[in-house]
């Protein structure tokens, strides 16, 4: 990511995306319903409901931990997340025991190869820059002994959306298209398109098993 961009979402710019999207369990999931027609944790059951609960997971730039608590209330244990906005990262602290979350950049996250079980986004490869996409899903991959799973905003190629008035903060795409293109090690399990009832726009839910991997 550029300085310009790291320092806005460091920043006011987002500090402000933090009050916007600060959720409850229960308020996410209403926030799935209204949008898609069904909750953010029936969407997860789908892709992970038969995954051991102790399973060590990653979410990569997990804001104030929204999804995470999710994870958590769904009966998984070992949690963990890395953010860049510190103001995030102090919040997602006081929101209750078993996330353990840190300071960490996409691009260079701040964990050995093989980690984690699985490693996820919800909501951030869209703001990552097309030409750092590469480096960000080789890190992702990287971490991940077994799986990586995404849900993200989907066009079949690269579009370009203007984000509150800013340019250069949000690309949609095929991303799971993407993954299996950089990272041959991985392969498509599922994927699941995510149609807003509102508008014909599309975001999607995907989940990678790495070649080889006995989950």
């Amino acid at each position: 990511m550029t300085n310009k961009q790291a320092k806005m979402w460091q920043g006011d710019f987002g500090t402000e995306y933090i009050e916007r999207n600060y959720y409850s369990p229960a308020e996410l999931d209403g926030f799935y319903k209204r949008n898609f027609g069904s909750t953010r944790t029936q969407f997860n059951t789908a892709f992970l409901g038969k995954l051991n609960r102790d399973i060590r997971i990653l979410e990569v730039g997990c804001n104030v931990g929204n999804q995470l608590l999710l994870l958590q209330k769904m009966g998984f244990r070992n949690l963990y997340g890395i953010e860049i906005n510190k103001v995030a990262i102090e919040k997602a602290k006081t929101r209750g025991q078993g996330l353990n979350v840190v300071y960490g950049e996409a691009q260079d996250i701040p964990f050995k190869d093989g980690f984690f079980d699985l490693v996820f986004t919800a909501g951030v490869l869209i703001h990552i820059p097309p030409k750092d996409i590469k480096r960000v899903m080789g890190e992702i991959a990287r971490c991940s002994a077994k799986y990586v799973w995404g849900c993200e905003s989907y066009a079949k190629e690269y579009q370009p959306v203007v984000y509150r008035g800013n340019k250069n903060l949000y690309w949609k795409t095929d991303f799971c298209s993407l993954y299996e293109q950089y990272c041959p090690s991985l392969r498509r399990s599922k994927v699941q398109m995510m149609k807003y009832l509102s508008q014909d726009l599309y975001d999607y839910m995907y989940l990678l098993k790495k070649k080889g991997s006995n989950a």
